[in-house]
């Protein structure tokens, strides 16, 4: 997989973003409510990528830099954000590989730690994010509240 960078507003991400989105309608019963401006994830404070195979769009993801004077986050930290595979390409390693890339490009820009929120309904993110050395932090951001809310950090 060939992972290529793109606006978060980009046509093809959009798409994407989409579908990630209706697969949280299907789990939660909603969309990921989180706040998210697209300008987060422009450099040099951000990044954002669409996996391509073949030049076909099969994954995307991002990450948007935070520091300590926001609730929950750290000096350094990145959040990952919008990590999706479509269905047809799942079980191929690409979510694996988009994560690595998505920390190398973190790691690059400066940022030292890598967090996450995740949900109990998504089994597979649990488990790749564990076996990736991810550990469970105190919980951030917008569904700080939710019972079936988990949050990830690594440092990088």
């Amino acid at each position: 997989m060939e992972l290529v960078v793109a606006s978060y507003a980009d046509p093809v991400a959009r798409k994407l973003i989409d579908e990630l989105q209706q697969e949280y309608v299907v789990r939660y019963g909603g969309p990921d409510e989180t706040p998210v401006d697209p300008a987060e994830f422009a450099a040099p404070l951000g990044h954002f990528v669409v996996g391509r195979v073949d030049g076909e769009p099969v994954a995307c993801g991002g990450w948007r830099a935070h520091d300590a004077s926001e609730p929950g986050f750290r000096d350094g930290d990145a959040e990952l954000k919008r990590m999706y595979v479509v269905p047809r390409a799942r079980n191929r390693g690409f979510a694996r590989d988009l994560l690595a890339g998505l920390e190398a490009s973190a790691r690059a820009a400066g940022r030292r730690r890598m967090v996450l929120e995740t949900g109990t309904a998504q089994p597979e993110a649990l488990a790749l994010y564990e076996s990736s050395g991810y550990e469970e932090i105190e919980k951030f951001g917008y569904y700080s509240c939710s019972e079936s809310s988990r949050c990830f950090g690594k440092l990088l």
